[in-house]
């Protein structure tokens, strides 16, 4: 789609032409989804933070100014709503002080080794606090003063939980390793003639 042909797109929303808003949200709704993946703790919450998305982005398409991307603009959209769903969450993760935190180096190699789908589960198994830390900063490019001030904690604060998030995905897939080497271990045990 082309600049204008995403104007003329952008201006029937306005207008709430319904044709147009569906066809914003076929263009835009995989990208999203994925972002709200990334962030919710499982499926179905990912759908809702879909759900609320949209309906925002449509309640604020006017407010559009075209200092950037449309896309962009409904990317942030996405990513304040899976902060406030975060936010509204009886879970709420209690996070911890810098202090009580033994910063490890974190192998980036091993999450880039990882299929997208395998690295999106084990996104989605940390837990909240961690794993909204952790798609801020490592994701969506945030700093970490930036995600103190959207999450009003302190800038340590966000540093503890980017390490524990690490720390807990090493963890994650080293089990995964582990597992994936007893598997192997096992299936070559029943193989005729392979000890």
């Amino acid at each position: 789609m082309n600049s204008e042909q995403e104007e003329k797109l952008l201006n029937a929303c306005i207008a709430k032409n319904s044709s147009a808003q569906k066809a914003l949200y076929h263009k835009f709704a995989p990208t999203m989804f994925g972002i709200c993946l990334r962030y919710a703790s499982d499926y179905h919450i990912a759908e809702d933070i879909l759900q609320d998305g949209f309906v925002k982005v449509f309640r604020n398409i006017q407010k559009f100014r075209g200092d950037g991307s449309l896309e962009g603009w409904i990317k942030r959209i996405f990513v304040n709503t899976a902060i406030e769903q975060y936010r509204k969450s009886a879970k709420m993760y209690r996070f911890t002080s810098l202090e009580l935190v033994m910063e490890n180096s974190f192998e980036d190699q091993r999450l880039l080794d990882l299929e997208h789908n395998e690295l999106l589960a084990l996104i989605q198994q940390l837990p909240d606090g961690y794993r909204l830390v952790f798609n801020l900063y490592t994701i969506e490019g945030y700093t970490h003063d930036e995600i103190a001030k959207e999450l009003n904690v302190k800038i340590g604060t966000s540093k503890s939980q980017l390490a524990r998030a690490k720390k807990y995905l090493r963890k994650l897939i080293q089990a995964q390793k582990t597992s994936e080497e007893r598997s192997l271990q096992h299936a070559r045990s029943l193989l005729p003639g392979y000890a």
